[in-house]
C-alpha cells in the first residue's frame, strides 16, 4: 500500500526560492516547526557543539590587514551559539516565517460578509525562540568540533584540504592563504625542496643555541597539521633569547599567523589568567601566545599547568553564572627574554632558545630572506611555507608514519610522532634540551640545593621539622663573626627570612616522595613522640 504525501502551495515556493515556509500557529506548534526546520538543517551554517546550537558565519575585515590598523580576525569564519536574537535574524534572512490573519468585510447593498486571509510576514516571540534553543539534543545537526586554518590530517591519515566543512572530521577548513593542491604521495624532488626551505632558507639564519632548538622549533610548526590526527594534546611552547631582537616574535608569527594566531598579554594573577585562558578558547584562533614577556618571568602557573593537560576546559562562562566547557584544541606559546620555568610548567614545556651572542642582534645582516619579520605577515609567503610543511607531512604519511620512541608524561603520542616525522626527515635534536628545561625550574633548583645540603650535613638520619628549623640559626665563631651552617642554602618563606618549624614542617609536606635532582624527601613518624620525622635520601649518590 502506498503513501501518497499532499504538496501544499508553499512547499512549491520553499523549492523554488530556496526558503523554507514556516507557518507560526499555536506556541507549542512554533516551538515544534522550528525545531523541525534546525533539526532538518533548513537553516544554513548551524552545527552543534557540546549540545549548543551555534552559528557559523564570516567574519567582516581583510584578514591581511596592513600594520598600523586593528588586529585582524584570526580566521575569516567564526562560531558564536545561536541566541533567541541569533535565530530571529536567521529566520528573517533564510525562511518566511509568517501568520495567517483573518478579517471580515462587510458586505454592501445586502451582499455576504466576505472573510479574507492574509499572510503577514513575522519572526516568533523572545518565549518561543527562547524554548526551541532550550534543548540539548539535536539529531540531524551536524557537529561542530572545531574550526582549522590550515589543511590537516584525518584520523584515517589523508589531507583534509577542501575548504568547508569536513564530515569525516566535525572540522570546518576556513583557509588562511589558498593552497594548490598537496598530493597524497610527493616527488622525491618536491621533498627535498621543502626540507632545504625550511631547514636552511626559513630557518638557516636564527641564532639556535642548539640543534634542539631548531629541532623543537619545527616540531611546534608542524603540530597543528598532526593534530587530528595524532588525537592528542600539545606542550607549551616556549620560545626565550638572551636579548631582545633575536627573532623571538618572528618565530611565533611563523607559526601563529599561519594558522591564525591570537596574543595575549600575560596576567599578573591566577584569576585574570583563568579569565583569559576561557575567554581565547572562545576565539576561532588555532594559536594562542602569550607574546613578549618581562624579561626574568617565571611562569608558575596551576592553571596554565591543567590547561595544557586537559582536553576540555571548564569555567564559568564570562559575565554569566553559567558553566562552559570548551574544547581545549590549540598551540599555546610563550615568548620573552631570559624566562624561567616553576611549579609543572618545566614538565609541560617544549624549549626554543636564541642567543645571537652580540650586543646588536638587530643590526646582523646576510639572512637568506631578507625583512623576516615582514615576510612572514605576507599571505603568499605564508602560503610557501605551508605548501613546503605539507609536502613534508604528506612524504611522511607515505613512507607510514614512522614514530620515535620519545617519552613526555602526557604528550607522548605528540613527541613520539612529532620526533618521527623529524627523524624521517633526517632533522635530528628533537627534545635534546631536557635537561636544559629542568635547570630553567627556579622551584626545583631551589629545593635540589636544598635537599643536598640538608643530605650532606644529616645524611639520611630522621629530624624533625624543629630540628632541621634549629640548625639554621647563625652561629657566632670566636672572632665575633656571625656564620650560616647551611651557607646560604636553607629554605626561605615568603618574606626572604627563615621559615618556623611549624611553616617548614608543612612545606615539607608537599614535596614528599618527589625527586628533586638526585635527592628525594621521605616522611616517617618519632614512634615515642608520635611526631613526623624527615629524611633526604640519595639513591644516586652515598
Amino acid at each position: 500500500m502506498s503513501t501518497e504525501v499532499a504538496v501544499t502551495e508553499h512547499d512549491i515556493v520553499a523549492a523554488a526560492t530556496g526558503r523554507p515556509h514556516i507557518e507560526l500557529t499555536t506556541e507549542a506548534a512554533q516551538i515544534r516547526e522550528l525545531r523541525a526546520a534546525i533539526e532538518g538543517n533548513q537553516l544554513p551554517d548551524l552545527y552543534v557543539t557540546s549540545g549548543e546550537v551555534v552559528h557559523l558565519e564570516r567574519v567582516s575585515g581583510d584578514i591581511s590587514t596592513p600594520l598600523g590598523l586593528p588586529d585582524p580576525p584570526p580566521l575569516p569564519y567564526a562560531p558564536s551559539v545561536l541566541t533567541s536574537a541569533g535565530l530571529a535574524s536567521l529566520l528573517a534572512r533564510h525562511a518566511y516565517a509568517f501568520q495567517v490573519r483573518t478579517r471580515t468585510r462587510k458586505g454592501k447593498n445586502g451582499e455576504s460578509d466576505e472573510t479574507i486571509e492574509q499572510e503577514i510576514e513575522t519572526v516568533p516571540s523572545n518565549r518561543v525562540l527562547a524554548a526551541v534553543l532550550a534543548g540539548r539534543y539535536w539529531p540531524g545537526v551536524r557537529p561542530l568540533h572545531g574550526i582549522v586554518g590550515s589543511p590537516v590530517l584525518r584520523p584515517d591519515g589523508t589531507l583534509l584540504q577542501t575548504a568547508g566543512y569536513d564530515a569525516k572530521t566535525g572540522l570546518f577548513f576556513a583557509p588562511k592563504v589558498e593552497l594548490p593542491w598537496v598530493p597524497a604521495e610527493p616527488k622525491l624532488l618536491e621533498v627535498a625542496e621543502a626540507q632545504k626551505f625550511l631547514c636552511e632558507t626559513l630557518l638557516g639564519g636564527f641564532p639556535w643555541v642548539a640543534p634542539a632548538d631548531r629541532a623543537n622549533y619545527l616540531g611546534l610548526l608542524v603540530s597543528n597539521i598532526l593534530r587530528p590526527y595524532v588525537r592528542t594534546l600539545t606542550p607549551f611552547g616556549l620560545i626565550t633569547a638572551t636579548t631582545q631582537a633575536s627573532g623571538k616574535t618572528i618565530l611565533s608569527e611563523g607559526i601563529g599567523l599561519l594558522y591564525g594566531q591570537r596574543v595575549l598579554p600575560w596576567p599578573e594573577t591566577e584569576s585574570e589568567l583563568r579569565k583569559a585562558i576561557t575567554s581565547a578558547l572562545g576565539e576561532a584562533a588555532s594559536v594562542l601566545v602569550f607574546d613578549n614577556l618581562r624579561e626574568g618571568t617565571v611562569i608558575d602557573s596551576p592553571n596554565l599547568a591543567l590547561l595544557l593537560t586537559t582536553p576540555e576546559w571548564s569555567d564559568r562562562r564570562l559575565g554569566t553564572n553559567t558553566t562552559v566547557q570548551i574544547a581545549n584544541d590549540r598551540l599555546w606559546l610563550g615568548t620573552g627574554n631570559n624566562l624561567r620555568l616553576g611549579g609543572d610548567i618545566a614538565t609541560r614545556t617544549v624549549l626554543v632558545r636564541l642567543d645571537p651572542k652580540m650586543p646588536h642582534p638587530e643590526e646582523r645582516t646576510g639572512f637568506a630572506i631578507p625583512h623576516l619579520d615582514l615576510w612572514v605577515k605576507d599571505p603568499a609567503n605564508q602560503r610557501t611555507v605551508l605548501r613546503h610543511l605539507l609536502v613534508l607531512v604528506m612524504d611522511w604519511i607515505a613512507s607510514g608514519a614512522p614514530r620515535a620512541e620519545h617519552v613526555m608524561r602526557q604528550f607522548t603520542p605528540w613527541a613520539r610522532a612529532v620526533g618521527g616525522f623529524l627523524a624521517h626527515h633526517n632533522i635530528d635534536g628533537f627534545l635534546a634540551n631536557v635537561d636544559e628545561v629542568r635547570a630553567m625550574d627556579d622551584e626545583d633548583n631551589e629545593w635540589e640545593v636544598f635537599l643536598g645540603q640538608w643530605h650532606r650535613k644529616f645524611e639520611s638520619k630522621p629530624k624533625t621539622a624543629a630540628q632541621i628549623r634549629a640548625s639554621a640559626d647563625i652561629d657566632i665563631d670566636n672572632h665575633g663573626r656571625p656564620h650560616d651552617p647551611w651557607e646560604g642554602c636553607f629554605l626561605a618563606d615568603e618574606r626572604g627570612g627563615v621559615p618556623s618549624a611549624k611553616s617548614l614542617g608543612r612545606t615539607l609536606r608537599g614535596q614528599v616522595g618527589r625527586f628533586h635532582g638526585p635527592y628525594v624527601l621521605r616522611r616517617g613518624e618519632d614512634p615515642h613522640r608520635k611526631i613526623a620525622t624527615w629524611s633526604v635520601g640519595c639513591p644516586d649518590g652515598p
